[in-house]
């Protein structure tokens, strides 16, 4: 198949990794209720591995940065030695009528920079995808997984989220915002041909890079 619209590589499928078992869920004697998270009143949020969250992302940021920066520096230098080692006289036999040294030595430098810079960029992301679990650490934080590919056509639309969440944290509706999730890494993306269209040839990318202006 085409490699930029494979399926999805084996290391990426969550349940192609080992799972437990199937717990057995604890019954009562004679009772007409069930315990466990199958029951009327039982809690179904994520809790061992390969139990499934939904991840809510909802990002709405902006940030706008402005600076600028102004730099100026005037120094000067003057000293006055009358006879200067006899240079004077000196040049006087050797260098032309009128011309002579000034028995005077005058340094003097400026320097200044001015610089201005700001950044104004915005993002609205909102989108829902399954997470599982696939690993608990030993304080009781799990870390969990997902990945969503779609494809239409020849473009292949790309969701993933990874991260780090404490159990309280999930909703009764087993649902977790993106702003609980630690270590949070979130990719969303597509390859495809509308993808590969959007982008400078190579050539032309060869060229920004080695032209200096």
């Amino acid at each position: 198949p085409d490699p930029v619209l494979a399926p999805v590589a084996p290391e990426r499928i969550a349940l192609a990794t080992p799972r437990p078992g199937p717990r057995p869920e604890p019954t009562t004697p004679a009772s007409l209720w069930r315990n466990g998270p199958t029951s009327l009143f039982g809690d179904r949020r994520a809790q061992t591995l390969g139990d499934i969250l939904t991840v809510v992302i909802q990002i709405d940021d902006r940030a706008k940065i402005s600076n600028a920066t102004s730099r100026s520096r005037t120094g000067s230098e003057q000293m006055n030695i009358p006879a200067l080692l006899g240079l004077p006289s000196l040049a006087a036999t050797v260098l032309p009528a009128g011309t002579g040294i000034d028995p005077a030595i005058s340094l003097s430098s400026t320097s200044s920079s001015d610089g201005t810079g700001s950044v104004d960029r915005s993002e609205k992301i909102e989108l829902r995808i399954a997470a599982t679990v696939t690993d608990i650490l030993p304080n009781g934080h799990m870390v969990i997984r997902g990945t969503q590919e779609i494809r239409v056509n020849n473009e292949l639309r790309d969701l993933q989220v990874t991260g780090v969440i404490r159990p309280e944290d999930i909703s009764r509706r087993n649902e977790i915002p993106y702003d609980r999730i630690a270590e949070a890494r979130i990719v969303y993306g597509g390859r495809g041909q509308l993808t590969d269209v959007q982008q400078p040839r190579y050539g032309q990318q060869v060229v920004d890079i080695l032209m200096p202006f």
